[in-house]
């Protein structure tokens, strides 16, 4: 699962990053509302869940939030205020935001309402996956390949997850970067190759699951 913390506070964003990556999410962070507006627009599949800051730079919280659901953005939004009234939490709910948390909080507590969020069913987003032979159930992340289970690392079982939404589909290097680490990581340049090579090992594919596309990135067709 990936999470975008938008959050101008560098000090709360860094312990937010810190805590959620240990429990073993991919995290980013953005600090300015019109960036972090645009980079959803324009990416609106990279996120599993937004934690977002109502106080922003550039632009507001409800604003951003009201902008995003107006455009059909449907990633679960939740919104953090030092602003505790029930005028201040309807207002951020109306706006399109599907938990309100607020300031100060106990980390245990965001936890369990991210945990709450990502538990709800997404439109049109099955929590079992089937392809073949695979099979995987995005809730429990048990993937089985031929009726036996396989076990997978985190990181390679959010590469297997998104070409199992993409099948069919030839994917680049870039996109898997985006849906599986930060976006600050796309430097290291054998990467994904490396989880590819990993993955094909664990399934004993030979390249027949996930095929290389030269000079792209790769593919996995249905059989």
């Amino acid at each position: 699962m990936k999470i975008l913390i938008v959050e101008d506070n560098k000090k709360l964003a860094e312990n937010l990053k810190q805590g959620l990556t240990q429990e073993g999410y991919a995290v980013d962070l953005i600090e300015d509302g019109v960036i972090a507006e645009d980079r959803i627009l324009m990416n609106r599949d990279e996120y599993d869940l937004i934690i977002l800051d109502r106080m922003l730079p550039s632009k507001d919280g409800v604003s951003i939030c009201n902008s995003w659901r107006d455009n059909g953005v449907i990633i679960p939004i939740l919104m953090l205020t030092a602003l505790s009234t029930t005028e201040d939490k309807v207002l951020g709910l109306d706006a399109g935001a599907d938990d309100y948390l607020t300031k100060p909080f106990a980390f245990k507590e965001l936890l369990a309402r991210i945990h709450a969020l990502l538990r709800r069913p997404k439109q049109s987003i099955p929590s079992v996956l089937m392809s073949g032979n695979i099979n995987i159930n995005t809730t429990t992340r048990i993937v089985t390949y031929k009726n036996k289970q396989i076990s997978l690392t985190l990181k390679e079982f959010m590469v297997l997850e998104y070409f199992m939404r993409n099948v069919n589909k030839v994917i680049t290097r870039d996109e898997l970067y985006s849906h599986a680490w930060d976006f600050v990581d796309s430097s290291f340049s054998n990467t994904v190759d490396v989880h590819i090579k990993n993955l094909r090992k664990k399934f004993n594919d030979n390249s027949k699951i996930i095929q290389t596309i030269r000079g792209i990135g790769y593919k996995m067709e249905s059989k």
